[in-house]
């Protein structure tokens, strides 16, 4: 038995993102990867807020379909917690994904620069053993100073930026110097909301136990 009250839990990260893995990692969970073929570009809502919550939805469905979910139903399974997310990043109200290419990296950067950008940010967490779903997202406004064009051409030339939403990689060594103030979690900007996964976590299990254990 856990903490809480609460059985003994698997959980799959339904992410390929390093900076997810390690934000679990600190939380120190265990968990296996799995990771989901999807097309984002076919999900589309004009609400940041709706649109990670879609996609992390989207996610967890394209995940699951290709586990065999009667093997996590058996009734001495220990409960396994699926945990998806999306994150994006919004500029003057217009929704920024991962970059298409350089240039449009480039220009992300150099707007923020001097500015203001929002990240918006979903988890959703599965048990398998249950069919219970439960998700939430938050937003963090990160303000910037200005950020010199040597230090935006070195992140171009490196590459990785391309690879996160809006380009925007707040724990790069690079970039953070020129971060002014973080209205909420940096964990939250990295793509997994500590407190949500927490909290997420417990919802998913707490309606599964029954009460007088968790007393």
């Amino acid at each position: 038995m856990s903490e809480n009250g609460f059985p003994s839990y698997k959980i799959i990260l339904g992410s390929s993102s390093k900076a997810r893995r390690e934000i679990l990692t600190e939380m120190g969970y265990e968990y296996t990867i799995l990771t989901a073929d999807i097309d984002e570009k076919n999900i589309r809502m004009e609400k940041p807020e709706k649109l990670v919550v879609a996609l992390a939805e989207a996610k967890a469905v394209a995940i699951m379909s290709r586990l065999q979910l009667s093997d996590f139903l058996e009734k001495d399974a220990e409960p396994t917690l699926l945990i998806t997310a999306d994150t994006v990043v919004v500029y003057e109200g217009a929704i920024r994904e991962k970059p298409t290419d350089k240039e449009e990296a480039r220009q992300f950067l150099k707007d923020y620069s001097g500015g203001l950008a929002t990240v918006v940010g979903s988890v959703l967490v599965t048990n398998l053993k249950t069919g219970i779903s439960k998700g939430g997202y938050d937003r963090v406004e990160v303000y910037f100073h200005d950020i010199p064009d040597e230090v935006i051409d070195n992140l171009i030339e490196e590459g990785i930026v391309l690879h996160v939403a809006g380009g925007l990689m707040l724990e790069h060594p690079l970039i953070w110097p020129f971060v002014e103030t973080v209205m909420g979690t940096t964990d939250s900007v990295m793509g997994l909301s500590k407190a949500l996964v927490k909290q997420l976590i417990f919802q998913s299990l707490v309606s599964s136990v029954p009460a007088d254990r968790l007393r």
